[in-house]
């Protein structure tokens, strides 16, 4: 990623359009498909209509905790609520898994031992015809915004290094709704061609298999946000070249980093600096870097200098082996 892309300061309509964007489309999809699914007694269809309500929760929860992860710190958390967001997208995680996974394969074996009688499918292609113009236009928006946040990076590895949840979920979500559907009309189709409503219910059970997937997916990405992950190798990168360019810096020992939201960063470094400088000396070089970097890398919330020498720290790093 590059450094325009880490830089970049939070953008309040850009960060939630996405959402926005999801949400109103899943909501009128969801209606739709259960008041088919209702008409047209299809299993794929009532395991769609399900699967877009939780997309529409999921949604509501990623947009509360964005709003919860920007209160200010207080005593309380001094650091700040911004892992709050981290924690609501691995909710949404499980809830894709437990719910919409889960019922979508209950559905389905529950219509493969009990068919139901085949009605009218009309109902079914329009809702679905209308259901993919409306989840298309979801996952357009959400390519293109994640697309410019992901710069030169691969899909996978952009996913795998973003700091953002709402960004890589709703794409996940969508992208796993597009193929739903493709699947729910195939199974319509295929109930009706071949006169078995079991194809139906076998429809439902693929549309969970894919939907546990996605959820585990998304909650390992959300789990390594959520204890801390460190932030992008580029900004440690350039926060070591800062710090070891500094007058009076002799070696940099170590950059530790952690995300506590996607613009809110925590940096501790350990430098070894000249033994003739005084502590003043050393105060005002430190004040200085922490200035500089501030300005070069505006996320960093919080930057923690330390003085230590290159022995000590290399002991510190040592791994400690008990006496037998």
């Amino acid at each position: 990623m590059t450094a325009t892309d880490i830089t970049s300061k939070p953008n309040p309509i850009k960060d939630n359009i996405v959402l926005f964007a999801a949400l109103f489309a899943n909501l009128g999809i969801a209606i739709a498909k259960f008041v088919a699914a209702s008409i047209s007694g299809s299993s794929a269809m009532l395991t769609e209509g399900v699967h877009s309500l939780v997309d529409s929760g999921n949604q509501v929860l990623l947009l509360y905790g964005q709003k919860r992860a920007k209160r200010p710190p207080d005593e309380a958390y001094p650091f700040g609520y911004g892992r709050e967001l981290y924690f609501w997208a691995f909710i949404v995680a499980i809830l894709i898994f437990a719910v919409g996974a889960g019922v979508s394969v209950y559905e389905g074996i529950r219509h493969i031992q009990n068919p139901e009688e085949l009605r009218d499918p009309t109902i079914n292609y329009i809702v679905l015809g209308i259901a993919m113009l409306l989840e298309g236009w979801s996952w357009t928006v959400a390519v293109k915004e994640f697309s410019v946040k992901k710069g030169r990076l691969s899909w996978w590895r952009a996913i795998q290094t973003s700091k953002d949840p709402p960004g890589f979920i709703v794409l996940f979500e969508d992208s796993a709704a597009l193929i739903g559907l493709i699947i729910a009309v195939i199974g319509v189709w295929a109930s009706h061609h071949f006169g078995d409503g079991r194809i139906d219910g076998v429809a439902s059970v693929i549309i969970g298999l894919i939907l546990g997937a996605v959820a585990i997916i998304l909650a390992r990405e959300s789990k390594g946000l959520l204890i801390g992950e460190a932030a992008d190798p580029a900004l440690v990168a350039s926060i070591w070249d800062t710090v070891a360019a500094a007058p009076g810096v002799v070696a940099v020992n170590h950059v530790r980093t952690s995300q506590a939201a996607p613009h809110i960063v925590f940096a501790a470094v350990s430098a070894d600096f000249d033994d003739r400088m005084t502590v003043g000396e050393a105060e005002t070089v430190i004040e200085r870097l922490e200035a500089q970097l501030r300005a070069d890398w505006p996320q960093l919330a919080s930057i923690y200098v330390r003085p230590e020498k290159t022995e000590v720290a290399a002991r510190a790093r040592r791994p400690v082996v008990e006496p037998a």
